[in-house]
């Protein structure tokens, strides 16, 4: 069997990525690859008033995410983030 039998199309994704975006995102762990250091996104420093939202390693200031929002949509992107967790509501990793 090769990759091709393997493979789908990204909307395989749907139940997974909202099983991941429907917990509550503030307790969810992110690694800085700058630094190596992992915090929760609530202990990040947020940058509310830009023309989107920033978030910044609160060890070494590095842009780990970035939202915008545009005609109706959210534009998301992972800077120099490493990884993030999402726990799920029991607090078990």
């Amino acid at each position: 069997m090769g990759n091709a039998d393997l493979m789908v199309d990204g909307n395989a994704l749907a139940g997974v990525l909202g099983e991941v975006f429907a917990h509550e995102m503030t307790s969810a762990r992110i690694a800085c690859e700058g630094c190596d250091h992992v915090e929760p996104i609530g202990a990040q420093h947020a940058y509310m008033h830009a023309p989107g939202v920033v978030l910044r390693c609160c060890h070494w200031q590095a842009v780990l995410l970035v939202i915008a929002q545009q005609k109706g949509r959210h534009l998301v992107g992972f800077v120099q983030t490493k990884w993030f967790e999402v726990s799920d509501e029991s607090g078990i990793p």
